[in-house]
């Protein structure tokens, strides 16, 4: 299987999960986005020694990377192949009534961002793929070929938040009559021609937020997401917990917005939780990480009074 990236794969804010997800022995825990499996270790070793796992991982290479890190765990973890959308369809079919925790890490993973033939990043010349799951029929480089400039704008603009988002599809839809935009160098540097200088941010590349947009339509992540978050608290049992990190704001507003109008559940923390000053420095890709939990309650029980808290939070709180 070549190098080991389960052991290059850093598991974002794990002491944080922990704290939020809370897994004890012989509970039933979901993973809704298992990646290589770092999280999902992590509760294992802490649900220890009768906890159980099941994990949801999409992209066969993920799984099968994930597979062999949990090996050891035998008959306490099961990995199905399959979106964390088909939740509620998935585990009635593997026989779970009902879990005491889900969690989800909405980041892309190790393995997909930094193999450059997956087309997720501008560092690396390779085809605009950008599928997290091989088995899906659209690429990044379908959509860049075959959408109109407004259809190009409007992905652009509500996906990535790109403010330069009709520049660019203008730009995209010159460039294509030209020549077919096949790779991420082409995207990288068409996107960087198309903003003007003074408009580049400080803090990220040009092209950052046109390829979020675009790995985004690619997979469907919101109208997941949104599902997630209308699924999910019906399989928790009574007292489950459902976390969910976010990378940037358009997922954390949707993810936000769901725990608060849910009666069912409860806030355990009022604002999301971000990675301490340490991780932040020892994993850059955690330093957009925001943490938000909830568990879910009985309707009766809501007007008791008190709030939920995780414990003690090896994070730190965002004031938002």
């Amino acid at each position: 299987m070549g190098p080991n990236a389960a052991q290059l794969h850093v598991p974002v804010m794990v002491g944080a999960v922990l704290d939020c997800l809370q897994p004890k022995s012989g509970g039933v825990y979901v993973d809704g986005t298992l990646g290589l499996g770092g999280h999902g270790q992590a509760i294992l070793e802490k649900s220890a020694p009768s906890g159980r796992l099941v994990g949801f991982e999409w992209d066969r290479e993920a799984a099968a990377y994930a597979a062999d890190r949990l090996a050891g765990f035998t008959e306490r973890v099961r990995i199905i192949r399959a979106s964390y959308a088909d939740l509620l369809v998935e585990l009635e079919k593997a026989g779970i009534a009902g879990v005491d925790g889900l969690l989800v890490d909405l980041g892309v993973s190790s393995l997909q961002f930094d193999r450059g033939a997956r087309g997720f990043s501008f560092q690396v010349d390779a085809p605009l793929d950008m599928r997290m799951n091989q088995d899906l029929q659209v690429t990044a480089a379908d959509i860049v070929a075959g959408s109109n400039e407004e259809e190009l704008a409007d992905i652009l603009y509500h996906y990535g938040e790109e403010r330069q988002a009709r520049r660019i599809a203008r730009f995209i839809c010159e460039a294509r009559a030209v020549e077919p935009i096949r790779t991420t160098f082409q995207l990288a540097r068409l996107v960087k021609k198309a903003v003007p200088r003074r408009f580049h941010p400080d803090k990220i590349h040009v092209a950052t937020r046109t390829f979020q947009a675009l790995r985004i339509a690619v997979n469907r992540e919101l109208d997941n997401l949104v599902r997630l978050l209308e699924d999910g608290p019906k399989v928790l049992n009574p007292g489950g917990r459902f976390c969910v990190i976010t990378f940037h704001s358009l997922e954390d507003r949707i993810v936000k917005q769901a725990f608060r109008k849910n009666s069912n559940l409860k806030l355990l923390t009022k604002k999301p939780v971000e990675p301490d000053a340490d991780e932040t420095a020892s994993n850059p890709r955690a330093r957009s990480a925001r943490l938000r939990g909830v568990v879910k309650i009985e309707l009766e029980d809501s007007a008791c009074g008190g709030e939920p808290q995780a414990g003690k939070n090896p994070g730190k709180r965002r004031e938002q």
